[in-house]
Parts: C-alpha cells; structure tokens; sequence
C-alpha cells in the first residue's frame, strides 16, 4: 500500500512530504486507519533535541484521529468505519499496565520512542525502499494511513469531527489527566499552571470542570489572555515575588501546582507557592540537572513526574469529549488546521507561539 506521509530525514532538516509503502497484511490486534487529522504535539518536535536517541527517517506524529479501514483478527473491538481517536502504545501486560497505569509501561521507551515494535521495521519504507523508524508513539500518524495497535484506538461518535480529535490523544489528556487523575482536583482546591500552551491550557479548562480555584503563568499576555477566558487568574511569569503573590491569592498556598515548562526558576518558585503537604507535578522532560533551592520541599511538600496524565486513554478520552460537548472542556477553541503540505509552516507556527495546537489534515488521495 502507498501513501503519502510527512517524512523527517534529519534533526535539523525540513519535512518532507512522500510516497511512503506499508507491507501487506495486519498482525492481530492490529488496525489500519485512514487519518482524519492530527496533532502537532511538542513531543514531536522535540526529537529535533533528541541527540540521535530517537531513529531517523522517521514519519512522526502521535495525536492521530480517523477512521477505521481494516482490523487485524477478530478480537480487536473495533470494525471497519468506525471513527477512533489514537493514544500512545503500551504492552497490556507488564504489572503497570495490569495496574492500570499503562503510560508506565515497561515498554513504553521502546514501544513510542526507539523504534516500536520488532514486526514494523521491515514492512515501513520510502518510495526507494529504504526502511522508515517504525510507529512513532504506536502511530507514526503524520500521514495519510497509520497502522495501531487496538489497544491504542479508542472508539468515538461518528457523529463528531473526528478531525479535531486527536489532540485528546496526548497533549490535552496529558494536561487534564493531571488535574483529573494525579491531583484528584475538586471543588474549592486550588492549582498554580506554569506554562499556558496546549498542556496547560487543558489542565485549566479541567481545573475549571472540575471546580477547583486556577492560576495560571505564563511568561506571553496573549496565553494568559486565554487562560483567562477559561477560568484562570492569569499571572506574568517575571511577576515580582511570583509565590508571594500565588500565596496570597490563594490564601496560604496552593494545593497543587503542574508545571510544563521545564524551567528551574520556576519550578522552585511553584515549590514556594505550594501550601504544606502541597504537590507538584513535572509534565516537561527536563534537559539539564534540576537544582532544588533550600527549604522547598519542608513540611511535607512533595514533588513527582506526570506521564500522560496518568491516563488510560480508553477512560479519559471519551470523558473528556463528554465534557466538551457539554461546553466545560473547549479544547477546540485552541486548534488551528494545516493542510498535511504545510507541516513546515506548522511546526514554525508552533515554536513561534503563534498557534497553540496544529492539526494537520491530509489532502484527499487515492492510496495505491
């Protein structure tokens, strides 16, 4: 089967979009899907930093949503035509997955990472026949077909613009499953949200769902703006004494906060305007050694990374289109629609700050 994907051949190139061939034939529990649209998240971006750890070329992409076109074996759940949002990949098996905790797959480096699974390497190729870094996060989905796994498809109304949902996949799960699933947030609790792009931005509309009392910072006035539209006191990030005035707003300290810049700096000061037993939750990789500044972590405070929400994707996802359709989670006031051609013009777009969300939307073919 060929097909046309965005391909990235280098750390530092452009993308470029190709004829790619997918091998015949699906394994069980495996599904091929037609891409409806798909997110850009930062995660793909940041392979560009990956210092040769993630393989290249490589068709990237892992906030897919489409349709279903073939299943692999009767025991996938799934059935031709049906409108799935894709997740990342994770073993089923392994004691986290059993427990409920599939983004703490044992497998999860090498499933979404560092080459997915051994049966893909052979079967994914450019039009010369060179091989392609197989299933990024399970779904190498910038592209017009992606081949899943049925453990990472979840089912959704046709009825609704599966175009738009991919997002829900990853980087608007990853923020709301925080709030939802980490914290447990609720009424009256409050929440200090470092960072208001994609993550973020979902983690205050969560917040917001969920009753609990926002802050958000963020360092551009245009973010905080819509942080703001959403339910969140918005604070500059080079405000004057930041936990100062994040304790004063929230009489005493927060209960929670979620940080998804990676900056030091910030991380300590969320640290300061934590309330005793407070917790703070890393989403961001962090690239260089984090120093922690005295008495940060006194009285009971504590600190813990976040991956994926702490979602399973086949819960989160379908409550999260729950809430948007009951108007308390408008994630897709943050999108903004690129053809599948003009991937380069989202990525800059992107790292610009100029868009909160790409979505790339393939251009119609006939795949041969």
């Amino acid at each position: 089967m060929r097909f046309r994907a965005a391909v990235l051949r280098s750390y530092e190139s452009r993308f470029d979009v190709e004829e790619v061939h997918l091998g015949p034939g699906l394994a069980e529990g495996e599904v091929l899907v037609r891409i409806a649209g798909c997110g850009m998240c930062r995660t793909d971006l940041a392979v560009r930093h990956s210092a040769g750890h993630s393989p290249l070329p490589a068709v990237l992409g892992h906030e897919g949503s489409g349709t279903v076109e073939e299943v692999g074996g009767p025991h996938t759940g799934l059935s031709r035509g049906d409108h799935v949002v894709l997740s990342f990949d994770s073993c089923g098996h392994c004691e986290n997955c059993l427990d409920a905790a599939p983004a703490y797959c044992d497998s999860f480096a090498s499933l979404n990472l560092f080459g997915g699974r051994a049966a893909d390497a052979a079967r994914f190729t450019d039009a010369a026949g060179r091989g392609l870094a197989p299933r990024w996060f399970g779904q190498s989905s910038f592209a017009e077909y992606a081949v899943v796994s049925a453990r990472n498809a979840i089912r959704t109304d046709p009825a609704l613009p599966v175009e738009l949902l991919g997002p829900l996949g990853c980087g608007f799960l990853t923020g709301a499953g925080a709030v939802l699933n980490s914290f447990g947030a609720g009424p009256g609790d409050t929440l200090v949200v470092l960072g208001a792009g994609a993550v973020g931005l979902a983690a205050v509309m969560a917040a917001a769902a969920s009753g609990a009392v926002t802050i958000a910072v963020d360092r551009y006035p245009e973010r905080l703006a819509l942080a703001e539209r959403f339910g969140a006191t918005p604070l500059p990030a080079d405000s004057a004494d930041l936990p100062g005035r994040i304790r004063r707003l929230t009489d005493g300290g927060a209960r929670y906060a979620l940080d998804t810049t990676a900056s030091a700096p910030l991380i300590n000061d969320a640290l300061r305007s934590l309330r005793p037993t407070g917790h703070l939750g890393l989403v961001a990789r962090l690239r260089a050694a984090l120093a922690l500044e005295p008495g940060t972590l006194d009285r009971g405070r504590k600190i813990s990374h976040i991956c994926e929400g702490d979602a399973v994707p086949g819960l989160l996802i379908p409550r999260l289109i729950r809430l948007w359709q009951a108007g308390r989670f408008p994630f897709d006031e943050l999108i903004r629609t690129y053809p599948l051609g003009a991937i380069n013009e989202a990525e800059r777009d992107c790292e610009a700050g100029r868009v909160v969300k790409p979505v790339l939307i393939p251009e119609p073919s006939t795949p041969t």
